[in-house]
């Protein structure tokens, strides 16, 4: 049963895809209550990977948020993603260890070599490059996260020899 609100009608998610099931039923969970809009906005990007305009549309009516909140969170939290991100994400710390010991060199060495600078995904979407500002690992520094595996005292070539395993191992 879809909500209906007073001043907007019966509220409905932006296409027919099944995912969105899961995303309402996350906010049902939590009441639609502005309270939810964090966890809506997660339960909205694990489910298709980012965060798009009609998306976040949806989730502002079905809370009774303002847009402009929802977009407020959406870009001020570092963890969403406003664009569609590619097969494999390489996360380049940026933290003070990390700038100090050669982030910079990681992240130039990247995107000279598949082309996408810090926020870019690849031509054919096979990686996108993201930077963070510090991952608690000040101690292995310069450090990088690729697809979800912590690795430390990265050169060019290590990091480059990781990026390329986890391209080619997936694929």
């Amino acid at each position: 049963m879809l909500p209906t609100l007073p001043y907007l009608g019966t509220v409905n998610p932006p296409s027919d895809d099944k995912r969105w099931k899961i995303v309402a039923a996350t906010m049902r969970k939590l009441g639609n209550h502005r309270s939810a809009l964090i966890e809506a906005l997660h339960s909205m990007q694990q489910a298709f990977g980012y965060l798009d305009k009609p998306g976040l549309v949806y989730v502002a009516a079905m809370l009774r948020t303002p847009l402009s909140k929802v977009y407020g969170v959406a870009t001020f939290y570092h963890y969403f993603t406003l664009k569609p991100q590619g097969k494999h994400i390489c996360t380049v710390c940026t933290g003070t260890a990390c700038h100090i010991k050669g982030a910079n060199q990681l992240l130039k060495s990247v995107s000279d070599r598949h082309h996408a600078k810090p926020g870019e995904t690849t031509e054919d979407g096979e990686l996108s490059v993201l930077t963070a500002r510090c991952f608690g690992a000040c101690g292995l520094a310069p450090v990088a996260v690729i697809d979800g595996a912590v690795s430390g005292r990265l050169t060019t070539e290590t990091l480059e020899k990781k990026i390329s395993e986890a391209v080619h191992h997936a694929a």
